[in-house]
């Protein structure tokens, strides 16, 4: 009888995962769909006209990992909603073009080259400006570009959120504004340079922790009628999202191009002052030296941080985290499949594991 339970336990789990997949996949369609719709409808207008979209399709064609959306559902599913419902395909979609919209501004802001392995949209519409012999400075025809074409997603974003059902807008206007005022936060603590752990965690928290999990759950839950996760769910996405943007900042330090798709040390170079940072430069003074003077390379950077001990203690301080994070959904009143599953997806984030 044992044996038979597990085995009817570990089928209820792979269905709930297959049914979270199924529902990306439509997110995916979702997402085509639109775009293709809207490349059609400027295509008419001018053929030039069609060049923004083009660039917004590309980023989101290349993939990427899709977390703010699978988080999404998995809160609508876990809150007992519709999986028939289109309205949380729409959310899901809405999220997903969101995060579109940073990746293009973050990228002009870190004057990053790559994303998911291509050339950035700044990058490359410099590169075309160039080529052509334009008239005006490539690098800020570039960069105009990227804005226009991360508004763009923004708008979107925007329309696709409609089709959601009216209970989703309070968080998605909150999370829409906390994921502006933070990434604020991020260039104006990178100017400074001044190492503060508590406004470097409050950083992580506002562009990670409530933007990639706690929000995207809770507009699921909305979605599917259950506002009363929302407490739950905010413990919860606090600590995994922390986990998952430290996991983001040891990637940045050590790291390659081949598993994330972007250049290593876009902190170092653009001043970041991570909680790794921040902690590092507690302990040794000489990195900040490293860091803001030329003539210093990413490498001896790296070999200074990891001499602090920091990097072991960050990966303590995730471990930590997804513990925090799992036992903050341990009572909460939906199905223990989901339960289950939003565990496994919080060792998901943390370590980048499938």
């Amino acid at each position: 009888m044992e044996m038979a339970c597990i085995g009817s336990d570990q089928e209820l789990a792979a269905s709930a995962r297959r049914t979270r997949e199924q529902l990306l996949e439509r997110m995916e369609g979702r997402l085509r769909a639109f775009l293709r719709a809207e490349h059609a409808l400027w295509a008419e207008v001018n053929e030039r006209a069609v060049g923004a979209v083009a660039a917004l399709t590309d980023l989101v064609a290349a993939g990427g990992k899709r977390i703010r959306p699978a988080f999404c559902i998995a809160g609508y599913l876990a809150a007992g909603g519709d999986p028939d419902d289109p309205a949380v395909v729409a959310a899901a979609a809405a999220l997903e073009m969101l995060h579109a919209s940073a990746l293009i501004h973050d990228d002009v802001i870190d004057a990053s080259s790559h994303r998911r392995g291509l050339p950035t949209v700044h990058a490359r519409h410099s590169a075309l400006h160039g080529r052509n012999g334009w008239q005006g400075e490539s690098r800020r025809y570039g960069e105009g570009v990227a804005i226009l074409v991360g508004d763009l997603a923004l708008v979107y974003s925007e329309q696709l959120m409609a089709a959601a059902p009216p209970a989703v807008l309070p968080v998605w206007s909150t999370l829409r504004s906390e994921l502006m005022i933070g990434q604020y936060m991020d260039m104006t603590a990178a100017a400074e340079f001044l190492v503060d752990p508590r406004l470097s965690r409050w950083i992580a928290l506002a562009k990670s922790g409530h933007y990639t999990i706690h929000r995207p759950l809770v507009v699921g839950a909305s979605a599917a009628g259950r506002a009363d996760l929302a407490p739950a769910f905010e413990k919860y996405g606090e600590a995994v999202g922390e986990a998952f943007q430290l996991r983001d900042d040891l990637l940045d330090a050590f790291g390659d191009f081949a598993d994330t798709g972007k250049p290593a040390g876009l902190d170092f170079s653009q001043h970041k002052m991570t909680l790794l940072l921040s902690w590092a430069m507690q302990r040794d003074a000489r990195i900040h030296s490293l860091i803001t003077e030329p003539g210093h390379t990413p490498d001896e950077v790296r070999r200074r941080l990891a001499d602090t001990g920091v990097p072991d203690d960050v990966e303590k301080h995730i471990a930590g985290l997804v513990e925090q994070g799992c036992e903050a959904i341990a009572d909460v009143p939906i199905d223990p499949v989901w339960r289950t599953e939003l565990t496994t997806m919080a060792t998901q984030a943390a370590y980048r594991t499938t």
